[in-house]
């Protein structure tokens, strides 16, 4: 892959021609051996069939997230719905859903002006510009709900505890945004601020999607309970819980 982006190339003609050079190959090899991220190097990451652009500013998608479109596909029925994506990134979980849903209108909200930025040329690229717009914001504290609130919420927030950050890969501790990983003392400080705003943001039948971390299924959903939400949970490929949709508990 490497090679193939320092040529120019696609992927079959490099096996095709395992001769190929490129001059800025061993630049790039460098820079994977001190093991930053393959994706920041190509500035790619396919998410749901979709190719995004990715930057350092923003957390990689990975294909345990795809978990959460399919949890919204099927708690979300409403044909164009209105969507919030808290800690956007790139835009994938909310382009994603607009894709899905071709009605659909959808606001994306992260702390790093640069991280808006690159999910607007997200959407652009993908066409979807007319349907998606993004604000720069700490969760919901700058976003005033629409009338009768959105249909559904979206968030893979960050969700590694504080004290297991230095222990992690060095592809991920040293190269993506610390504010898109660490959780907090417990891992939980973002899903007590998201979970405490539902209330006002989600329409009297929406859905809120959040992605969890291995094993705090129990933990989120006592948080979601106390503040009125009952909870759903799908699993990831491995097995493991790894999104949690919430409702009002009379919905």
């Amino acid at each position: 892959m490497l090679l193939a982006h320092a040529a120019g190339r696609d992927i079959s003609w490099i096996i095709a021609h395992p001769e190929a050079e490129a001059p800025r190959f061993e630049g790039l090899l460098a820079r994977r051996v001190a093991h930053e991220p393959l994706a920041y190097i190509l500035e790619r990451r396919e998410f749901w069939s979709l190719d995004f652009q990715v930057s350092p500013a923003t957390l990689i998608p990975r294909a345990d997230s795809e978990t959460l479109i399919e949890a919204a596909l099927a708690a979300c029925l409403v044909e164009a719905p209105l969507v919030l994506d808290l800690g956007t990134g790139t835009g994938c979980l909310l382009l994603a859903m607009l894709r899905e849903r071709p009605g659909g209108i959808g606001f994306g909200v992260d702390i790093s002006p640069d991280a808006t930025a690159l999910a607007a040329r997200n959407a652009r690229a993908l066409g979807l510009a007319d349907r998606a717009m993004f604000l720069c914001g700490n969760w919901d504290a700058a976003l005033t709900p629409p009338l009768g609130g959105f249909d559904l919420v979206l968030s893979n927030p960050p969700y590694i505890p504080s004290r297991d950050i230095a222990g992690l890969m060095p592809e991920v501790g040293e190269y993506e945004p610390l504010s898109a990983l660490d959780g907090g003392a417990d891992g939980l400080r973002a899903y007590r601020d998201i979970i405490a705003g539902l209330d006002r943001l989600l329409a009297r039948t929406g859905v809120a999607i959040l992605e969890l971390g291995i094993g705090q299924h129990d933990d989120v959903g006592r948080i979601a309970a106390a503040h009125g939400f009952s909870s759903g949970l799908r699993a990831d490929l491995a097995g493991v819980p790894r999104a949690i949709a919430l409702r009002r508990a009379e919905a």
